[in-house]
Parts: C-alpha cells; sequence; structure tokens
C-alpha cells in the first residue's frame, strides 16, 4: 500500500509589471539612474577639464558683470571714490530765488537737484561725505562737480524734470510751476571764491580739543545707550522718545562735521541713509521738527558737500491748512492729520515765525515755491496784525482767526523769543533785500529800549525784562540770552553801532547770570534786584526756576561777541562755562544731564536728560568760540537757524 500523498503546496499568483519610459525593455539594467558623481566619474579627464573651464569662465563674467552695475549705481551718486575723500570748502553766498509771482521758467536761483538716471526705492539714501584731513584742492573738486552736472545736464535736458523725494520717491512739479533749468546748476554750485569750512592746515588749540573730548563723552553715552532714539537719559542709562526720529542724531550732524570727528559722522550718515523713516504714525511739533530735523539735514548736506533729497517738509505742509494760514503747532507726519495743542487752539507766534530760514531754504534747493509762500505768507500776516506794542508782538496767535490772543503780555523769552532773531537773520539770508524785514527788527528792538530794558542793582546790570498789562516785570529767561548775539550780528551787517554796546551790556548780564550761581550755571529763569538792599545780588532766583537743560544761549552770544569784537574776555567765560558742565553735569557712564539746582554745587540734582541740542547748539557754539580762524563758518556765508544748523546766505538776484 502506497503511503499518502503530501498535500500539495499552496497555489501563488505572481503578476510581473514591466514599468517602460518610453522605450522597450530589452532585460538590460542600462536604463537606471545613475548617480551624478558616478556619471562624472566616467568622464573623460578631457571632457572633466573642459567643463570646469566652463563653469570658471562663466562665474568670472558675471562677477565683472556685477562691479559694471555696481559703479553705474555708485555714479547715480555723482561721486567717485577719490572725490569721497575730498573735504569741500563752504558754500559761497548763494543765488537767491525769485520772488513768488516771478515765472518759474526765468528762475536763476533755486539750486536744482542734479539729475538721475536710475532710482532706488527703498531706505532713503542720505550722501553726506565724512570730513578728511588730507584733502585735495577743494576749488578743483567744485570744478569736476560743475563739469559733471553740466554734463549731465546737456544728456537730460529734453528729458520732464521730477524732483526725487527722500524717500526714493518721484515728485512731480506743482501745477504751472516748472523746476529751473539744469543749466543753473553749474553756477549754483561752490565757486573759486568759496570760503573753506574748516582750514585743514589748522588744528584744534587746546580748548577746542576740550570741546571734542565733551562732545566725545556725550555721543558714547548716546550711541550705547540711546542709539536710533531722540534723547539720552544718561543717569538711568536709557532713553526717551519724543517724536521717534532720532532727533540726538541728526541734530549732532553738522556739529560732528565741524569738529572732524570722522568717525561718529560717518556712522551717523549710515544710520540716516538705512533706518530713518518718515513715514510713521506720529505727531511732531512744528516748530521744533523744522528747527531740529530739517534744519539739521539742510545744514548737513550744505557743509558736507554731499547730496540730500527729502520729502520731510512736504510732510509738515499740512499744519498750514488752517482758515487763517497761521499753521497748527502740530502734525501726524504720517497721516497728514494737523492740529492746534489740546488744551488751545491757539499757536505761540515763536514757533510760527521762526521756521522761515528753514522753509525758504528748502524752496530755494527743491524748486518748489510753495514751502517758501506758506512761511512768508505767516510773517506778512503777522507784521499786518494790531495788537503789537512798538515792534513788540505778544505770545499767542489763533490759528482760526490769525489774531493775537493774551493781548497786552510781552516777553523776548519763551513763546515770543525767536520771532525777534528770524526777522534779522531773513533779511540777511535774502541777500538784505527785504527791506519790510529789517523796518520790523529796528522798530522792535526800539520797542525794547523803551518799554522792557533795565538796570539791577547793585552791579548796574543791564537786563530785558517782560510787560503785563502795563505793569513791569524784572523777570528774564535765559533763552533771552539769544539777544546780545542777534545784536551783534546785526551792528556787523550795518546796523546802528548802539546796536553793539547793548549787545556787549547784555552780554556781561548774560554772564552774571552763571557767574553768581554756586555752580556757574545759569538757572532757566532770574528776577533781578531793582533796589539797592544789604548782602542782595543782582540775581535773585525761585526754587522753581533753578534748574538749567544745558541751554546753549549764553555761550551762542559770547561766539558772535567774540568773533565780531575780537575780545578774549568772551573766550575765557565760555571756558568757565564748559568747566562747570564738566564739573557738575557729565555722567561717568557717558552723555551729560540737566540739573535741578543750580545753587547747590554739593548735590545739583542730575534730571537724566541730555536735550538734543546739547550737541547741536551748546557744544558747537563753544567749539566755534574757542577758534581763532573767522572764515569757520564766516558769519558773511552763514546765518544761524535758531538750533544753531548753519544755513547758506544767498545773493542778491542778477539783473535780467
Amino acid at each position: 500500500m502506497y503511503p499518502p500523498l503530501p498535500p500539495p503546496a499552496p497555489h501563488r499568483d505572481f503578476i510581473s509589471v514591466t514599468l517602460s519610459l518610453g522605450q522597450s525593455y530589452d532585460g538590460s539594467k542600462s536604463w537606471r539612474r545613475r548617480s551624478c558623481w558616478r556619471k562624472w566619474k566616467q568622464l573623460s579627464r578631457l571632457q572633466r577639464n573642459v567643463i570646469l573651464f566652463s563653469l570658471t569662465f562663466l562665474m568670472l563674467c558675471g562677477f565683472l558683470s556685477y562691479i559694471s552695475v555696481a559703479d553705474q549705481w555708485t555714479a547715480v551718486d555723482g561721486r567717485s571714490a577719490e572725490e569721497q575723500k575730498t573735504r569741500p570748502a563752504d558754500p559761497p553766498v548763494l543765488p537767491a530765488p525769485q520772488k513768488a509771482d516771478a515765472h518759474p521758467e526765468n528762475m536763476q536761483g533755486a539750486l536744482p537737484q542734479k539729475p538721475q538716471r536710475h532710482f532706488r526705492r527703498g531706505p532713503p539714501n542720505l550722501h553726506l561725505r565724512a570730513p578728511g584731513k588730507d584733502s585735495e584742492d577743494p576749488r578743483q573738486g567744485d570744478t569736476k562737480r560743475r563739469d559733471e552736472a553740466v554734463g549731465d545736464a546737456h544728456q537730460e535736458e529734453s528729458t520732464q524734470r521730477t524732483v526725487v523725494s527722500w524717500r526714493g520717491a518721484v515728485i512731480e512739479p506743482q501745477p504751472g510751476t516748472e523746476l529751473p533749468s539744469r543749466k543753473a546748476e553749474a553756477p549754483a554750485r561752490p565757486s573759486s571764491q568759496a570760503p573753506r569750512i574748516q582750514n585743514p592746515a589748522a588744528s584744534p588749540n587746546e580748548r577746542q580739543r576740550a570741546v571734542i573730548d565733551a562732545f566725545r563723552h556725550a555721543w558714547a553715552g548716546y550711541r550705547k545707550f540711546a542709539w536710533g532714539h531722540d534723547e539720552l537719559k544718561p543717569v538711568s542709562r536709557s532713553f526717551s522718545e519724543w517724536f521717534g526720529l532720532g532727533l540726538t542724531l541728526i541734530d549732532a550732524l553738522d556739529t560732528m562735521w565741524i569738529l572732524g570727528l570722522k568717525k561718529e559722522f560717518e556712522e551717523a550718515r549710515k544710520w540716516v541713509s538705512k533706518k530713518l523713516r518718515f513715514q510713521k504714525d506720529v505727531d511732531v511739533n512744528l516748530f521744533e521738527s523744522t528747527i531740529r530735523i530739517l534744519g539739521g539735514l539742510l545744514s548737513a548736506y550744505h557743509l558736507s558737500g554731499g547730496r540730500l533729497f527729502l520729502d520731510f517738509g512736504n510732510r509738515l505742509m499740512p499744519a498750514f491748512q488752517t482758515p487763517s494760514k497761521i499753521p497748527y503747532s502740530d502734525v501726524n507726519i504720517g497721516t497728514g492729520a494737523a492740529h492746534p495743542p489740546r488744551w488751545t487752539s491757539d499757536s505761540t507766534v515763536a514757533e510760527v515765525t521762526s521756521i522761515q530760514l528753514e522753509f525758504r531754504e528748502l524752496s530755494r534747493l527743491t524748486g518748489s515755491k510753495k514751502f517758501q509762500e506758506a512761511a512768508e505768507e505767516v510773517t506778512r500776516h503777522v507784521h499786518s496784525l494790531s495788537g503789537k506794542k512798538d515792534g513788540l508782538v505778544p505770545m499767542f496767535i489763533n490759528t482760526h482767526s490769525g489774531l493775537f490772543t493774551h493781548m497786552g503780555v510781552f516777553t523776548l523769552g519763551a513763546r515770543a523769543d525767536s520771532y525777534y532773531e528770524y526777522l534779522l537773520k531773513q533779511w540777511i539770508q535774502g541777500g538784505k533785500q527785504e527791506t519790510q524785514l529789517l523796518e520790523d527788527y529796528l522798530e522792535a528792538i526800539e520797542g525794547i529800549r523803551r518799554h522792557l530794558l533795565r538796570r539791577s542793582e547793585p552791579r548796574k546790570l543791564t537786563f530785558v525784562g517782560e510787560l503785563a498789562h502795563g505793569r513791569f516785570s524784572a523777570k528774564m529767561d535765559h533763552l533771552v540770552c539769544f539777544l546780545p548775539g542777534t545784536l551783534a550780528l546785526g551792528a556787523h551787517h550795518g546796523l546802528p553801532a548802539d546796536h553793539m554796546e547793548l549787545a556787549r551790556a547784555l552780554m556781561d548780564t548774560c554772564y552774571q547770570m552763571n557767574r553768581q550761581m554756586e555752580t556757574g550755571l545759569s538757572p532757566e529763569i532770574v528776577h533781578f534786584n531793582l533796589y539797592p538792599q544789604n548782602d542782595h545780588k543782582d540775581v535773585q532766583v525761585k526754587p522753581a526756576d533753578r534748574h538749567n537743560l544745558l541751554r546753549p544761549e549764553t555761550v551762542e552770544s559770547l561766539f558772535y561777541l567774540y568773533r565780531l569784537t575780537g575780545d578774549r574776555k568772551y573766550q575765557d567765560w565760555g571756558w568757565e562755562i564748559l568747566q562747570s558742565f564738566n564739573t557738575y553735569t557729565r555722567v561717568p557712564s557717558g552723555g551729560y544731564s540737566s540739573i535741578s539746582n543750580v545753587q547747590d554745587p554739593l548735590n545739583p540734582q542730575p534730571r537724566d536728560k541730555m536735550e538734543s541740542f546739547f550737541l547741536g547748539e551748546t557744544l558747537k557754539y563753544l567749539y566755534l568760540l574757542f577758534s581763532d580762524d573767522p572764515d569757520l563758518l564766516s558769519l558773511d556765508t552763514y546765518v544761524f537757524n535758531t538750533e544753531a544748523h548753519p544755513l547758506p546766505i544767498w545773493a542778491p538776484p542778477r539783473e535780467v
């Protein structure tokens, strides 16, 4: 019997699938994907060398193309590498713009923008050159730039002209307005008669080096604890914001240039180029942003010889959209919404009448008359108003009615001070052609003599008080110490000699406001003693007025008095004040702080704030005061705005 058969194996089905990639399968493996490295290894040595050579050649061509494109962008800046090393000379007295009713095509005074072949979008470009020591002849550099400008003008003369704004946008000319001809660009640049900004052969003297040291110490604190912010808080080693626009940095740009601080200037210039943004939802004060930011940028443009296109002025223009054309105090530079302060519909007279230098210069540079027209309309309106007292103006003006308010109160201190300063300086800026400005200034000085001038006891100090509804007050703000310098400047430009005598007398008073304090620093406000009393000084200070904010007005006037008289006592007085700043306001970790009590040298009580004007004005005026070079920012070439930013004086208009 046969053994049983084993059970059959389970049945398995097999399915064979052949995937063809567009070709028949012949049973070989040649179609399978091989790695790039295996393919590379199977190439002959000759083939591999040819491929490597080709790749190297393509990379070299790409690199050369990149350099070529970069050179074209560099050409847009209008300067060669060699030119960037050159310290430019001061611009000469510049041509004035035509009046608003002149035909735009005949304008010879406005400085046109240099043509650009390419426009960049994105961050703004502030083209400022850092000061250098080894400079070629600035006249040769000026000639070279003029030749380049003329050449560019011939190439693009037939194209439609536009203005490139600070933000890189293209601003079309206003309807019915033509920008100045590019042919005017060549003579508008610095000429062979241009005086120097700073004598390259002269090194700072000992006192100037002390100012440089003070600036570097202040800047070190700002750079370390407040970089890119508005103001340094040196005690707490932090910062505060006002507008969020790098206020201290912009305010100090031209100071760094004048002091020859190349490294600091270049670093700040780069921040402005890459970080500064005006398109932001923030309210700014029209006056403060004009004198500090717009004035600072215009001054840096002129002193550095760089190029600057900006639309910051456009962002301020909505402030003038009021029923009376008297501008609101505040404007949002992002939304364009302008408004008065929350507590009133008034603006201060000083604020609305101390923006003219900057707006007039902006019109001269851009060829757009709207800036100058808006600012000068305010001047004409204030000139025609009633409510003055022998040229003295009240402190407030209503933006709706256009009339003075708070009548009967007259001061040269806060809210009115720079109105008088800008009457004279506009006249100087315009080449001494606008006689109405001069007449208003002269009338105001006579009003000061008649109503506000007194002498103290026991030293017989001449001071400027205040008048409130017919009653005299022996109160004088430290701000009034701008007046000696303004009077001296007027005398220098041909006004009566007794203006210089009054300037000297008031300068003595401002010095005593510092000298009679235990710290050697002036308080914010003083009251003068009018009657002889035993053991009483001329200067009395109330507890609420004992603070010092690092203000520049005393050293500002010392600069003018020394520059125009040569009397070295003014330098010595400034040196004393600098030593007091170093003793009582210098913070070891960096920066200088305002103080609360100038009468307590043991505890001056730091207020933990370094105002931007300490770098923009106070230290700048001290440096200029200690210089014996009259051509260092000559007063025949420049006029300083109320934030100490020098702007060029215009030449008288040419006869057509």
